[in-house]
């Protein structure tokens, strides 16, 4: 058996999962893992529910004192998780 191209068991997942379209959710689940790292530990805490459905990310807050400061950081925080992730993943960011 003659191999004409050899290619990572990494790079072949990733293959794998862009063929049967399971990227973006993967990045949905990053951006969602990323949360706590971009915005520290004490705001996180605030944080109850956070998932992202078509572009959006949604964010259930504890703390109408957070949800202010956080809606006047929103851009600063999707530029922030989009360059980590390496796409844009998250469009827009809503507060609750």
């Amino acid at each position: 058996m003659r191999r004409s191209e050899v290619q990572s068991l990494g790079s072949a997942i990733k293959d794998y999962l862009k063929e049967r379209k399971f990227e973006g959710k993967i990045a949905e689940i990053e951006a969602v893992n990323l949360w706590e790292s971009i915005i520290g530990k004490q705001i996180a805490r605030a944080t109850s529910s956070i998932y992202v459905k078509d572009g959006t990310l949604y964010v259930h807050l504890k703390s109408s004192i957070v949800r202010n400061e956080l809606f006047m950081m929103r851009n600063d925080i999707i530029r922030v998780m989009n360059q980590r992730i390496g796409s844009e993943v998250v469009k827009a960011i809503i507060l609750k």
